[in-house]
């Protein structure tokens, strides 16, 4: 096993097994610790004085190395070199890649490190608790509890996480722990269902990736019109950011505006015809978009 990063943390931290009224606080190891490991992992490390979080113990990625950067970041916890290096802990969050998460949890129950009263959770949006099915074979209970924001830079999430939504489902012993623990450094928990979370998931997706495609294409359409490229991108952000704004504040129906808002459907016909012109895919999104506005419309003139 490698090196101890150390856990002595800020001036006035707790030491390794105890919280603030002489107990033992729950211990924590990271399986694929990347950004949103190493994020999750540096709050917790920061908040050590609250006996609802967790004590860092190992840290297990795919190379000796990379698990020590991890701890060097977070300034805790140990490097492990395998599943069957690691030592027992309380609770396992294992944040590798959505395609590795059953495989990681099959490998840390085959090792066994599991047993009565070990949590074992993941973080994926897109997956649900039952990715872990190996681990509540082992006794051990099992959540998801999946931070909604984006992981690029974990210095500046661990810096502004407090007020982050997280969506939350998972058996009741593990969600009784993990809900105090994200908490504890300023989540904000909202619960969903287990049987929805692929829906729940295609929502970010929407919400996020998908708007950041919209920008891109009507940047390119206002290229194609003949406005240069940075320019394009400072008309579409008083745009966006005003219809974004008045959406949260008013509501998306209320806040609606443009030609289908108002009836003008010559002035979409002519729209389409020219994306189509231009770009036919771009002309069957438009449709698209078309036709779920013209719901949302209907719903502004009953309302």
């Amino acid at each position: 096993m490698a090196g101890t990063a150390g856990s002595a943390g800020a001036t006035g931290q707790l030491g390794p097994d105890q919280d603030d009224a002489g107990g033992r606080r729950k211990t924590l190891s990271i399986i694929g610790c990347g950004k949103l490991g190493r994020s999750l992992g540096l709050l917790w490390h920061r908040f050590g004085h609250d006996r609802r979080g967790f004590i860092l113990r190992d840290i297990l990625n795919r190379s000796a190395a990379s698990a020590q950067q991890a701890c060097d970041f977070i300034g805790a916890g140990n490097a492990a070199s395998s599943f069957d290096d690691l030592r027992p802990a309380d609770v396992f969050l294992i944040a590798a890649g959505d395609d590795q998460i059953a495989a990681c949890c099959d490998a840390l129950a085959a090792a066994g490190k599991l047993q009565a009263g070990s949590i074992v959770f993941h973080c994926s949006g897109a997956l649900s608790s039952l990715a872990l099915a190996s681990a509540n074979a082992a006794g051990a209970t099992v959540a998801s509890i999946h931070p909604i924001r984006s992981f690029a830079a974990p210095q500046q999430v661990a810096d502004s996480f407090a007020g982050t939504w997280c969506g939350s489902e998972g058996d009741d012993d593990a969600m009784a722990v993990l809900g105090p623990a994200f908490e504890a450094i300023g989540a904000q928990l909202v619960a969903i269902e287990r049987e929805q979370k692929t829906l729940y998931h295609a929502a970010a997706v929407f919400a996020s990736n998908y708007l950041v495609t919209l920008i891109d294409v009507a940047q390119q359409a206002y290229i194609a019109a003949g406005i240069a490229p940075e320019l394009a991108l400072k008309l579409i952000e008083p745009l966006l950011s005003e219809s974004a704004a008045n959406a949260f504040r008013l509501g998306p129906a209320t806040a609606l505006t443009g030609p289908i808002a108002r009836g003008d459907l010559a002035t979409v016909v002519r729209q389409s015809q020219a994306l189509q012109q231009w770009r036919p895919q771009l002309a069957g999104l438009y449709e698209q978009f078309a036709a779920v506005t013209s719901e949302l419309a209907a719903c502004k003139k009953n309302a």
